[in-house]
């Protein structure tokens, strides 16, 4: 205990930040634990594509979406989500929709907002479309 107190003296800053860090990853997992959104993997997605007509929402920008998105999948971005400018998704309430974002770590956010908005299952796909485009999935471009 007394090295403890040495080095948090030594090292205020260093000392802090290492709290800080612990603090934000205690509060993270705790919102993911929680939250209504989970997060699912390219199977479990694949699935729900396949055999319940889940809607994917791709949150990434317009010239993203271009390079390379899931097939029949929806552009909206993180703002018309949380404006509540939902498209031709708002008529897909009951159905499960898969919010897609670059590598999975903003998706959660926009998901929340469609919660809020009273969709009933909402995911996100987990390291997103970084993630689907590393095991060589089928991507769609243009549109």
């Amino acid at each position: 205990m007394q090295e403890i107190m040495q080095f948090v003296s030594a090292h205020p800053i260093l000392s802090v930040a290492w709290i800080v860090l612990f603090v934000a990853v205690l509060v993270t997992t705790f919102k993911s634990r929680f939250s209504k959104v989970k997060e699912i993997t390219r199977g479990e997605a694949t699935l729900l594509i396949n055999k319940e007509d889940a809607v994917v929402v791709d949150t990434r920008t317009r010239e993203d979406f271009r390079k390379g998105h899931l097939a029949n999948s929806l552009n909206l971005t993180p703002s018309d989500l949380k404006n509540g400018s939902f498209g031709e998704l708002d008529k897909h309430k009951t159905q499960p929709i898969i919010v897609v974002c670059a590598n999975g770590m903003s998706s959660r956010e926009s998901g929340e907002h469609l919660v809020k908005a009273g969709f009933e299952r909402v995911y996100t796909l987990k390291d997103g479309i970084a993630g689907w485009s590393g095991e060589n999935l089928p991507l769609a471009r243009g549109k």
